[in-house]
């Protein structure tokens, strides 16, 4: 554009016919074209930085575009990662509670049958159609009382001749089950004898002693001790529910100490408690588990009333701790220093902060179980993902699967090594998947949580492999809690941090004998006639009353479950015509 505006300046009119402009015009000229070249400069620059900050807005709003969609893209997440929360969290308060199996809910099973047809109608409930019902359990064992049954005045006789009817020698036979639970009064009439002689060192009069009591001085007997420290039922129940279950045998409650509890309460064993605790940490594996216990007292320190109900369980023994913090002492105070074990816990973090864990004295074995419920969780939290849960169930099934055939052939057998190989290989199996799938930038933050966690674990959760003493899930401590939780439901934990104790101590001592299959209410009668004999107090050798130490008879006889039938009155023997007891004097307790 500038070279066509000198070339028109050049030649103009004033130019032509061979005469030259003057010099004055031609240098007005060059003056105008120099101030145009100028402004011209001018304006190409400001085009330039026009065009520059152009550019730059338009970089400014590109980034703050793809930041907008980034974003955008994680508040999507954030919003599906809460919608899954909450369906989650819905799912665990109105949900079933349990992982049984259900026919509409297969996210949750271990098995994965195949769907029912669609036309087959659904099974009802109750007893089917061509089974054989199961039949009435054999009572046989029991005690059994004959009742004969006549009938009334009126059908006695004939309505014709008013003929009396003729009894006949055969009955028909029926058997009902009763139960009859009552206190009664053991009188005791110890008997006197007169001196026949005249020695002077001898009494004028001799009786016969007194059996020996569990409390001195008391009027309640063993078997009143046995149901008080909570032999009847486990876990024992709360001061109230034991009053008016001592009023629905006929019996009201006696003297009671500062905190509402029978006084009786206080002759349990301690002592034992302390050889549950060597056994324990004798063995070379253990389970542990912790649930909250409620204890109302004000201590100093501390926020509330949570306390917190830790159960360890080896093999042949249960020892719960009540505790006011769920950190890693309590654990680290139960076992030993140089205590060497394989522990079998969940994924709480406390058990992997301990010294003996750092030390490496103690292995944890971490349960399979809460890896499945992750999985369980992401397959109802987020509906999209199910098939992806799916999947994993079906290669954690498979660990069960094997894992349960290779305990049950010998381990010296080809059975054994055949299923102890293919577990192995199913482990490396499903390791790689992981490491796959974490390496994907799509993957969905459940999923890659989820798997970040079984990588975390990993060591742990696979040390089964090794040891097969080793379980593939801590369901059996979380068993043994249940009855505690139970109990904290019912009557709301202690009321002092005595009564908190002594309620771990029975705990651990109920679930040592379930564990031993021994009936509770026989060995406690047992104990503490022991404890009666040694003058209420525990005996100074309690190494025969440890499950692990019984004899074989022994131990048959407390596992039986029918209590020994009262002895009946005997007759005196040395005054024929003694005084006959009365009638509501039984000799023996119940």
């Amino acid at each position: 554009m500038v070279g066509v505006f000198i070339s028109d300046v050049l030649t103009s009119p004033a130019g032509t016919a061979g005469t030259q402009p003057p010099a004055d015009d031609r240098g007005q000229r060059l003056a105008r074209l120099e101030e145009t070249v100028g402004g011209l400069r001018q304006e190409v620059v400001q085009l330039r930085q026009e065009n520059a900050e152009l550019k730059q807005q338009v970089g400014d709003w590109k980034a703050m575009h793809a930041r907008a969609v980034e974003r955008e893209a994680k508040l999507t997440g954030e919003r599906e990662t809460a919608r899954g929360e909450i369906r989650q969290l819905r799912g665990r308060l109105f949900g079933r509670q349990s992982e049984r199996a259900t026919p509409t809910d297969r996210s949750n099973q271990r098995d994965d049958p195949p769907e029912p047809p669609a036309a087959q109608a659904p099974r009802r409930r109750g007893q089917q159609p061509g089974r054989r019902g199961p039949g009435r359990r054999d009572d046989a064992h029991l005690p059994a009382g004959e009742e004969f049954l006549a009938l009334p005045e009126g059908p006695q006789h004939g309505p014709d001749g008013g003929q009396p009817r003729r009894l006949r020698f055969d009955s028909e036979d029926s058997e009902q089950i009763e139960i009859e639970v009552r206190a009664h009064r053991r009188v005791l009439r110890r008997r006197r004898y007169a001196s026949t002689c005249h020695c002077p060192d001898q009494p004028r009069t001799l009786t016969a002693p007194a059996p020996p009591k569990l409390i001195p001085k008391s009027r309640f007997g063993v078997s009143l001790g046995g149901a008080s420290a909570g032999g009847e039922v486990s876990p024992p129940p709360a001061a109230g529910t034991y009053r008016r279950r001592l009023g629905t045998v006929g019996l009201a409650a006696g003297q009671r100490d500062d905190d509402g509890r029978p006084a009786a309460d206080r002759t349990v064993v301690r002592a034992g408690l302390q050889a549950l605790v060597d056994r324990q940490v004798a063995s070379g594996f253990s389970h542990a588990d912790e649930t909250r216990w409620w204890v109302f007292i004000e201590r100093e320190g501390q926020q509330g009333h949570r306390w917190w109900l830790w159960v360890f369980l080896s093999p042949d023994s249960v020892v719960f701790r009540l505790d006011p913090s769920r950190s890693h002492h309590v654990p680290e105070q139960h076992f030993p220093e140089h205590s060497s074990r394989v522990l079998l816990v969940d994924r709480y973090a406390a058990y992997q902060v301990m010294v003996q864990v750092k030390d490496g004295h103690i292995l944890l074995a971490f349960c399979w179980a809460h890896v499945r419920r992750d999985f369980v969780e992401v397959g109802k939290g987020w509906p999209e993902l199910q098939a992806w849960a799916l999947a994993w169930l079906r290669r954690i099934r498979e660990l069960y699967r094997l894992n349960r055939e290779r305990l049950a052939a010998r381990p010296d057998s080809p059975a054994f090594q055949e299923a102890d190989s293919a577990l192995r290989q199913a482990v490396v199996t499903l390791e790689l998947p992981q490491k796959c799938e974490r390496a994907e930038p799509q993957l969905r933050e459940p999923c890659r949580k989820t798997l970040e966690s079984l990588q975390e674990h990993w060591e742990g959760l696979v040390r089964f492999v090794d040891d097969p003493r080793i379980p593939r899930d801590n369901h059996g401590s979380e068993r043994r809690l249940r009855g505690p939780a139970v109990g904290r439901k019912n009557y709301d934990g202690s009321a002092a941090e005595w009564s908190g104790r002594l309620a771990a101590q029975l705990f651990s001592l109920f679930a040592t004998l379930e564990l031993w299959k021994i009936n509770p209410r026989r060995w406690l009668t047992w104990f503490l006639e022991a404890c009666a004999a040694a003058g209420g107090q525990a005996p100074a050798d309690i190494t025969e009353f440890l499950p692990w130490n019984l004899t074989s008879a022994r131990q048959a006889e407390l596992m039986d479950p029918n209590p020994r039938p009262a002895a009946a009155p005997k007759a005196d023997p040395e005054t024929a015509d003694a005084r006959a007891p009365p009638d509501d004097i039984i000799s023996a307790a119940a």
